[in-house]
């Protein structure tokens, strides 16, 4: 048995009652974005339907259930039981309506992300695997095989440890 309640245009609580749990769900929606969040309380099996009421910054809900009664306050996605009664007779009920179940979530899951092309502006580029840099004349790479860590101070080109001249421009190194 499951009830909602509409708080606004973006704002529902969903109630519902498991065996000897109350779970509440609350939902905020606006365009491309979702949140949900829910929490579980022992309760009982309910007696009578939930009743949900304005409170400070939010909402209480009156659950009666087979283990006594009790106020649960939502504030935006905070769910929590609180020892504060609830005054019927002062506070105006807000419309609980009952339904078939609680919605899992209502957007498509996400796409996963396309690998990056490499950037290019100007004489520069970059690419991603393994990670290397051009700019002009000038190279940079990492995850290099071993012995090519080391650049010509003239041009840039990769170089061995044991060279002594730049393969690229003749430079002498070192």
């Amino acid at each position: 048995m499951a009830y909602i309640c509409q708080l606004s245009e973006t704002h529902s609580i969903y109630l519902e009652n498991l065996g000897e749990q109350t779970v509440i769900t609350t939902t905020n929606s606006s365009p491309g974005q979702q949140q949900q969040s829910s929490s579980s309380f022992t309760t009982g099996n309910w007696t009578k339907p939930p009743q949900v009421f304005p409170a400070s910054g939010g909402v209480a809900i009156a659950i009666s259930g087979s283990r006594g009664d009790c106020t649960i306050q939502v504030r935006g996605n905070s769910i929590a039981v609180t020892s504060d009664r609830v005054s019927v007779a002062n506070a105006q009920q807000l419309h609980v309506q009952q339904v078939a179940n609680v919605p899992t979530s209502t957007m498509p899951p996400m796409e996963p992300m396309k690998p990056m092309e490499p950037m290019k502006m100007g004489d520069m580029s970059m690419g991603g695997n393994p990670m290397e840099m051009r700019m002009g004349n000038m190279e940079m790479r990492m995850g290099s095989p071993a012995g090519s860590s080391h650049f010509c101070s003239q041009c840039g080109a990769a170089v061995k440890s044991d060279d002594r001249f730049c393969s690229s421009c003749g430079h002498r190194l070192g």
